[in-house]
């Protein structure tokens, strides 16, 4: 690495080698020539004055790039698209005359460009998939076990630590189907011409439309796609990408959720991400646990976030048939928010697979509120035994507030318990509060509303993907 020139940190920190090669220039060159052959194929197939010769010479060198005479011949003609037609020339000499027959530049630029965003797409499914993988087995792990809910970060009714996971699971899934979609209508610019019209095939074709769409087909086919925008411009449509970039950023979206939730249990002490046995958590504080996976989680996710409004503006500065203000911009944007987001889920599997959880320390937090959310349960058991209702919940107020003074101006524990055990007129439920303040009469349908929603939301998607999973969380850095 040249450390004497900046590097992308998506390359160098985060993202995964699988991702950045599907962004890389060989990949996208070799498309090129893939595209090229393609085309030139099917022109042969329709009968044009192409020859299979000419057709296998180009085949012969598909997946050898002579980088350094296409970067010469850019630096001369200013165009890559006609840098390439030379530098691939030059090896495929008697194909020459008829490499890009037709075509505009955006044949190969607009359609290896969607290719690779499929490809990418392929890659970011994957990972999401193994994310819920492995947040389904936290969640039935600890589907039982109870934990303080909060609203409004405020201390609430119980919930379970498996039940939360599933809120986070549940995200997931709407980001999964919001991505099959995605897949599921995508298509090809195809073999559109200059301005759409397709009107260059239509003079090799001598005015044949039958056969202009049938080139379109073969293509598109060869490619291993079977759909195609029935109309555009010069480019593919620009609201695609954003489109494309807010399904990206939903994900990011319901990542920062999770970093988020678990950076305040680490502070709290109940929930930690993993932290390795020589890593640093401060420079000057030696003591620290810093739940600097899921910041990096947050931060990238942010970046994400940030990105589909970068493609509305260039959706809606498309003058006409196109303008090509969207080319340098789409080169960044597009590359960078998948690799981005493919940096995010890296660090999620990583977490969501170490998490570490510390059962005291949650029962503790507990013990401190649930006299609190027990009163009622303790009001009403007095009721039955003969109380009177009124009075014991003025009783109760009372008590209640002398324990929150306790806990917020004398910093003690919780004593409410004492308070009502030390008060007669709770003497009906005395031996009964140890049963009255198990957690799990709290919980509500909490751990069977776990395994429902996994068996019926969660494992289809995955016994979809079971081929894929497995995967583990890379952090680089």
């Amino acid at each position: 690495m040249d450390n004497s020139v900046y590097q992308n940190p998506l390359i160098t920190r985060y993202a995964s080698r699988k991702m950045a090669e599907n962004f890389s220039d060989e990949k996208r060159f070799k498309l090129w020539r893939k595209l090229w052959i393609a085309l030139a194929e099917s022109e042969m197939e329709l009968g044009l004055n192409v020859t299979k010769e000419q057709v296998d010479e180009m085949k012969k060198y598909a997946e050898d790039i002579n980088f350094d005479l296409a970067e010469k011949f850019e630096r001369e003609v200013r165009h890559d698209v006609m840098a390439h037609v030379k530098a691939f020339g030059s090896q495929a000499k008697k194909a020459m005359p008829i490499i890009h027959l037709g075509a505009t530049s955006c044949f190969v630029d607009c359609n290896s460009e969607l290719i690779i965003a499929y490809d990418a797409i392929q890659i970011i499914k994957e990972k999401l998939v193994n994310v819920m993988d492995k947040l389904k087995n936290f969640a039935l792990k600890y589907k039982d076990l109870p934990t303080l809910g909060f609203t409004h970060l405020q201390p609430a009714q119980l919930t379970t630590v498996g039940k939360r996971a599933t809120l986070w699971l549940q995200d997931l899934t709407m980001d999964y189907h919001n991505l099959v979609n995605l897949e599921n209508s995508f298509k090809l610019r195809g073999v559109k011409g200059t301005t759409g019209t397709q009107a260059s095939f239509m003079e090799l074709f001598s005015g044949d439309e039958g056969k202009v769409k049938e080139l379109e087909s073969k293509v598109v086919e060869k490619m291993g796609f079977d759909k195609v925008y029935g109309v555009t411009g010069q480019t593919y449509p620009r609201k695609f990408d954003y489109n494309m970039l807010c399904v990206l950023s939903q994900i990011a979206q319901s990542a920062y959720k999770f970093s988020n939730d678990i950076r305040i249990l680490q502070n709290m002490k109940e929930i930690e991400e993993p932290f390795e046995k020589s890593q640093i958590g401060s420079s000057a504080m030696a003591y620290k646990r810093n739940p600097m996976r899921s910041e990096r989680i947050g931060s990238l996710a942010r970046y994400v976030i940030s990105l589909p409004t970068n493609c509305a503006i260039t959706a809606g500065t498309q003058w006409f048939e196109r303008t090509l203000d969207d080319s340098a911009n789409r080169r960044i944007v597009i590359a960078q928010a998948f690799l981005a987001l493919d940096g995010i889920l890296n660090i999620y599997m990583n977490v969501s697979e170490n998490l570490v959880v510390y059962e005291k320390v949650i029962a503790k937090h507990i013990a401190a509120e649930l006299p609190f959310m027990a009163t009622e349960n303790i009001m009403m058991e007095c009721v039955k035994a003969g109380g009177n209702r009124q009075e014991l919940h003025e009783r109760i107020r009372v008590l209640s507030m002398e324990a929150g003074r306790n806990v917020k101006e004398e910093g003690k524990e919780n004593n409410l318990i004492e308070l009502i055990k030390a008060d007669d007129m709770f003497k009906p439920v005395h031996s009964k509060l140890n049963e009255i303040l198990d957690a799990k009469k709290f919980i509500g349908r909490a751990p069977s509303q776990v395994v429902e929603f996994i068996q019926n939301e969660v494992d289809p998607i995955l016994n979809e993907n079971g081929g894929v999973l497995g995967q583990k969380g890379e952090v680089k850095v």
